[in-house]
């Protein structure tokens, strides 16, 4: 095949072997880290894979197609342009070529052309031949026969790039698809020039193509997958901020200082939300205050699992359900049995714990149940416990699970701290009584704290900038004296 020269623009000047042999090096060399890049990810195992692994996998093969097309064409640039050895001049004969190595199937996917206006004649590379379909004993096409292997909706492009480049002298680089006689479709991408005669007249077009089939299915792959990614976090957003609005317009209203109820041994309360460190994640926790009709004070905390609108709807469902028969004189241990039930029924299984008392002023007794849930922890005098709890498992664990109920007498300047459990940090081991124990190392401060509210700011101070891996509630109520 006669290079193809501009007949105005001197021939260029071969490059050094030596610097495409460094930059060959280097391809292969990336394309070896790729290799592991994919082994290590794990992400070519398409089993319960999400969209952010199909994503991943898109990148990689979009990665390895354009490192084995460079590889390609630098290899081709090494050995030049075929030369045919009965044209080499006299006395220079070329050696016998080595034996061709064996070639990747990515290897015939840069194929050559050239189409001769002045004789008819078409040359086309046995690599484009492979590109087609075409085998050699049928000839290359010619420039008018071409279009009858393109797609249709492609002809018109393709015989105006064809018809610029022999007219006006444009280069071509466009992409069109071939429709083969066996193996269906494929995307050709054609870079070409006009071989211009001495009286600058138009003799031949010379051109490259590539199949960029799998190239295209890759670009198209990565694609999808971000669409898929942007639309999943549309998704994730918008859950997000229900499930927010949700656990706002349910937890209680007040925010700071609540006294319940007023008069002797009223309640000096606090309550504060400490979420997770993936703020994503807004879970099923929640506290509560309520003064009943019969002058007694609902204390309750608690945490569904699970995250989302799922969680917070469901929150929202238990808390009504106790708030309703706490209003109804239900007392906290058969109240426990009804949740209890309620979870065990409902269409969306899920599993709860909590802790429900009931505060009587008068008496200054506090009557309380638990459900699988840490127990309330007393601070008195300047020290802590957690209260012996009484009988009780998860929420939805069991059907027909019974719950015991324990009364315990408090007295003025009496400190009680009801909390879920989604205290710990991440660094520490996840554990009912990790966020316990470091609750009880702060019956010091408490002690010195005059309110509910100031109890609360150091429980913040201690916990609040912390790693969590689950949201969590925290409710203090602080007995009154009979002043």
């Amino acid at each position: 095949m006669p290079s193809p020269l501009f007949a105005d623009r001197p021939a260029p000047q071969p490059p050094q072997s030596g610097a495409l042999d460094a930059l060959i090096s280097q391809t292969q060399h990336l394309r070896g880290g790729l290799d592991a890049v994919r082994r290590e990810s794990s992400i070519e195992d398409e089993q319960f894979e999400d969209p952010r692994a199909r994503w991943q996998r898109a990148l990689c093969e979009l990665a390895v197609h354009h490192l084995d097309g460079l590889g390609e064409h630098l290899g081709q640039l090494r050995e030049g342009l075929p030369v045919d050895p009965d044209e080499a001049p006299p006395g220079e004969r070329l050696p016998a070529a080595p034996p061709e190595p064996e070639r990747r199937p990515s290897a015939s996917r840069v194929g050559s052309a050239e189409w001769n206006l002045l004789t008819d004649e078409v040359t086309w590379s046995a690599e484009l031949y492979e590109i087609f379909g075409r085998r050699p004993a049928e000839g290359g096409l010619s420039l008018d026969e071409l279009p009858s292997c393109v797609h249709p909706a492609d002809q018109s492009a393709l015989t105006t790039m064809v018809t610029d480049c022999l007219v006006d002298g444009k280069p071509i680089d466009g992409e069109f698809r071939i429709i083969r006689p066996i193996s269906g479709e494929r995307t050709v991408h054609m870079m070409g020039e006009p071989v211009l005669e001495a009286d600058g007249s138009t003799g031949s077009m010379w051109a490259v193509l590539r199949d960029v089939s799998e190239l295209r299915r890759s670009q198209q792959a990565v694609r999808e997958t971000q669409d898929s990614l942007r639309r999943q976090r549309h998704i994730a957003q918008t859950e997000h901020r229900l499930a927010v609005e949700l656990q706002e317009a349910v937890l209680p209203p007040w925010r700071g200082a609540l006294s319940l109820p007023t008069g002797t041994g009223a309640l000096d309360l606090a309550a504060h939300y400490l979420p997770s460190a993936i703020s994503a994640l807004v879970g099923g926790d929640w506290y509560d205050a309520l003064q009943l009709p019969d002058g007694r004070t609902l204390l309750s905390v608690g945490d569904l699992t699970g995250h989302g609108v799922a969680a917070t709807s469901g929150m929202a469902t238990l808390l009504g359900a106790l708030r309703g028969m706490a209003v109804a004189g239900v007392e906290p241990g058969p109240l426990m049995g009804y949740l209890n039930h309620m979870l065990d029924v409902s269409p969306q299984p899920a599993l709860g714990s909590a802790v429900c008392g009931l505060y009587d002023p008068a008496a200054r007794t506090l009557t309380w149940a638990q459900a699988g849930h840490p127990a309330p922890l007393l601070f008195r005098d300047g020290a802590g416990l957690a209260l012996r709890p009484p009988e009780g498992v998860l929420l939805g664990a069991t059907s027909g699970a019974t719950y015991t109920q324990r009364t315990e007498v408090l007295a003025p300047g009496d400190l009680l701290v009801l909390h879920t459990d989604g205290l710990a940090p991440r660094s520490v081991p996840a554990s009912p009584e990790a966020g316990a124990e470091r609750l009880l190392s702060l019956a010091p401060r408490f002690s010195s704290a005059r309110t509910a509210q100031e109890c609360v700011r150091a429980v913040v101070e201690c916990f609040g900038d912390e790693q969590r891996e689950d949201d969590a509630c925290l409710l203090v109520a602080r007995i009154g004296s009979d002043t």
